[in-house]
């Protein structure tokens, strides 16, 4: 990658180990409602991706957990985690490969529900190029999220995979929103890398073709060699100890929401989901809700196979960090997700 990608990567990771002392736990008791409150980072706020969470705060299952949830929206995940790591939030909804950088840092962070069983996200490439196949690519300008997102992971795994290094494209961030639309008609990027429904929007648009997609669980298994862990919440460790009782009511309706949408029609989904969520087509966002159906997860369960999966995969991007095997035991804990499980019979 150019000197500038890595530049920034550089300052991301110094940030990240200069957070010597744990911040300060945004979640208090919410005086006019009687209930927790705690503020929850994250990026692509009204994609599929986070739509657990969409389903737990409008089928009212945080309240009912005893929980307000305060939302902090960023355009990436790496941003997301950056506001938790500076104190302004207290939890982080996002891909569980950041937990790799965070502990290799010395910095003891957990995830402790899990919301995805796949990246839930897509490559394709303008149809403007005509480009038949990933290796085109090569100069093109790739637009991900940011630089140390799930975006950007996933791009560099499509493109090893068809023989090409990160450095073989120019990565260009354009964030979750749906600016990246204009983005890609204005013709500052050729390609993109991002969540649905904008990557299936643009799809059925025809403005983009679909080079490579980790939506499903088979296609997640050929590219990553296995099951990988997906969206998680993840939380530093002294704060699930210090406030154990949010950390279950946050898992409490997670897993709620996860046994709602096991049986959930698409009726169903249109009548929970904020019509600001559908870009305008509800044809179209559950078209993209239809592929994506079998990636959420079931009972908010961490498998360490997963997790040793996405480590091996993860440590195959140029430039990764040390090879030495992490502690992986220390990246997630299952003790909220169990009681959940067993009380909503998930």
């Amino acid at each position: 990658m150019s000197h500038v990608i890595w530049r920034r990567r550089s300052l991301l990771l110094a940030a990240m180990a200069a957070v010597a002392k744990p911040p300060v736990s945004l979640a208090a008791v919410d005086p006019l409602r009687g209930s927790a409150r705690v503020t929850i980072a994250l990026a692509a706020r009204q994609s599929l991706y986070q739509l657990p969470l969409t389903l737990a705060e409008h089928l009212g299952y945080f309240r009912q957990a005893g929980i307000s949830v305060e939302w902090l929206a960023h355009e990436s995940g790496a941003k997301a985690l950056g506001s938790v790591l500076q104190g302004q939030a207290d939890v982080v909804a996002g891909a569980f490969e950041h937990l790799f950088g965070l502990q290799h840092k010395g910095l003891n962070y957990q995830a402790f529900v899990q919301m995805g069983r796949t990246p839930q996200v897509s490559l394709g490439v303008a149809s403007r190029l005509e480009l038949r196949s990933v290796m085109g690519l090569k100069g093109a300008r790739l637009g991900i999220t940011s630089l140390d997102s799930s975006t950007h992971w996933m791009a560099c795994q499509w493109l090893l995979q068809h023989g090409l290094l990160p450095e073989d494209v120019v990565f260009v961030e354009v964030g979750s929103s749906t600016a990246v639309v204009d983005a890609l008609r204005n013709g500052v990027i050729d390609a993109l890398c991002n969540p649905d429904p904008v990557m299936y929007w643009l799809e059925q648009k025809n403005e983009i073709r679909v080079m490579g997609e980790a939506r499903t669980l088979m296609s997640t298994r050929k590219l990553m060699g296995g099951q990988v862990p997906g969206a998680c919440l993840l939380a530093k460790t002294d704060f699930l100890q210090r406030q154990s009782d949010v950390a279950q009511a946050l898992t409490d309706a997670i897993v709620h929401a996860l046994k709602w949408l096991q049986t959930a029609g698409l009726t169903d989904i249109l009548k929970t989901v904020p019509a600001h969520h559908w870009l305008g087509d509800r044809a179209i966002y559950l078209g993209a809700f239809e592929k994506l159906r079998e990636s959420y997860a079931l009972d908010g369960l961490i498998s360490g196979d997963a997790v040793l999966n996405a480590w091996r995969a993860h440590a195959r991007l140029p430039n990764a960090l040390s090879s030495a095997r992490l502690p992986l035991e220390r990246t997630y804990t299952n003790t909220f997700a169990a009681k959940s499980k067993t009380r909503f019979a998930a």
